[in-house]
């Protein structure tokens, strides 16, 4: 089963989320199953003619792209329902937008983009669903009726008051002669006022989270995970252009077959779901730093170190918040974003900076002498800027009831969070009773 997430945002209180399943459908005949290659090979004619001739003149407007070049598309497929030129006409308008964009930021060379790999959008015109395991589409040959196979992350959406869009998209398996369809399902969420909040603090290797004023880490292991990949791509790459070449087939099919990416998606969402399911079971709400557009860039200034600089791009701090909050959004959870500045690095108790030593992740307070863990502090300060400026029911900040004796290693001190390793909660759809898990050291 493989599906995705989008989100699609609504004035008011109320939102309006998207959610994209990908379901397949049964194997085709093969008379059949020509009818929908005829209809991608005229698709794709009209999207690589289109992109070229935006890319060209600078197009990036939909309206604008269909006024110019509609009746020219119908002359050429008068056979094919007029609703593909439409469709084609976005499809294109967005590939262009992008390319130019990317081409003005200097990290595209060719003068033309290239149109690979092709989905065939589709319109209310063009399909519509028939029942909940079949679907008809428009063809040059009339409607073609298509089942589909149901999975469980399917029947959940619908079951759960989701509704489907008046968009879709197809794709062809034409090694297996079937069809990928990708169903956009649509529901509307009213925000709940939250009571308090759950502060989370992005790392490279885990995300510190405040769940009733005690600190948790959940590993993610994102640094053994890039720097693996990293050498291993390496020792790839030496090998097979010594033998072959830079540009050689077989080195880029062996780096295709590289997981990292779904590893890592799978990391973002599944800790996404945890944190969402405890504020909803609360009925608080989440609070995240403000990072900005290019967070990673800032990062990496004053960094020379070229292994570092790769660790910190690729530990996707925007990634997670992002992940977090389009799951916070389903389930109708607040998001709030406070300033990051000096977060791991002041005492939420004295306001006064935390010191650290060699880079340790336990830092002593410079005027109260408690001893801090660098992540843990983070969570407090977060929510301190969180509570009583959003106008919700969330309790006030009149203090941090923590203990910070100046003891090193104290059973209550504040440098202990709970340490929950990867293995333990990446199955879990919330945590178990956390009192039972390791503390850190």
């Amino acid at each position: 089963m493989k599906w995705r997430e989008s989100l699609v945002g609504a004035r008011g209180q109320t939102v309006r989320v998207a959610r994209t399943v990908v379901v397949e459908s049964a194997r085709i005949p093969r008379k059949l199953f020509k009818v929908f290659v005829e209809v991608e090979g005229m698709y794709r004619n009209m999207v690589e003619q289109l992109t070229i001739y935006a890319v060209r003149n600078t197009i990036t407007s939909f309206t604008r792209l269909k006024a110019l070049k509609y009746r020219e598309l119908r002359r050429l497929y008068p056979k094919l329902p007029s609703h593909y030129a439409y469709t084609a006409c976005q499809d294109s308008s967005t590939r262009a937008k992008s390319f130019i964009r990317l081409k003005k930021l200097g990290q595209i060379d060719s003068d033309y983009p290239r149109v690979e790999k092709v989905s065939i959008w589709l319109d209310d015109h063009l399909w519509r669903l028939e029942g909940y395991t079949s679907i008809k589409i428009a063809t040059h040959k009339g409607w073609i009726r298509i089942e589909f196979e149901p999975h469980k992350q399917y029947w959940k959406y619908i079951n759960g008051g989701w509704k489907p869009a008046s968009e879709a998209k197809i794709k062809l398996d034409k090694r297996n002669k079937k069809i990928k369809i990708y169903l956009v399902l649509i529901k509307d969420i009213e925000p709940y006022k939250p009571r308090g909040y759950i502060p989370v603090d992005v790392n490279e290797d885990n995300i510190a989270i405040l769940v009733d004023d005690k600190p948790v880490l959940l590993e993610t292991n994102m640094k053994k995970i890039t720097l693996g990949y990293y050498y291993r791509r390496k020792r790839v790459q030496e090998k097979y252009d010594k033998i072959y070449g830079v540009k050689s087939r077989v080195k880029k099919k062996i780096l295709r077959k590289l997981r990292e990416k779904k590893k890592k998606h799978s990391i973002r969402w599944k800790t996404a779901n945890i944190i969402v399911r405890e504020a909803v079971r609360r009925g608080y709400g989440i609070a995240l730093e403000q990072l900005g557009r290019r967070s990673a860039n800032n990062m990496i200034k004053k960094v020379r170190d070229r292994q570092l600089r790769h660790r910190i791009y690729q530990a996707s701090f925007k990634s997670i918040q992002n992940a977090i909050a389009e799951k916070a959004r389903e389930y109708g959870v607040p998001v709030i974003y406070v300033d990051p500045r000096n977060t791991s690095r002041q005492c939420p108790i004295h306001r006064a900076p935390i010191l650290y030593d060699n880079g340790s992740r336990i830092g002593k307070c410079s005027i109260g002498g408690e001893f801090w863990h660098r992540d843990v502090v983070a969570c407090y300060n977060i929510l301190s800027r969180t509570l009583g400026v959003d106008g919700s029911y969330a309790p006030k900040p009149l203090g941090i009831t923590v203990d910070g004796r100046p003891v090193p290693l104290a059973s209550t001190a504040a440098h202990d969070p709970i340490v929950l390793d990867r293995g333990l909660w990446e199955r879990w759809k919330s945590p178990p009773k956390i009192h039972k898990y390791r503390m850190t050291r």
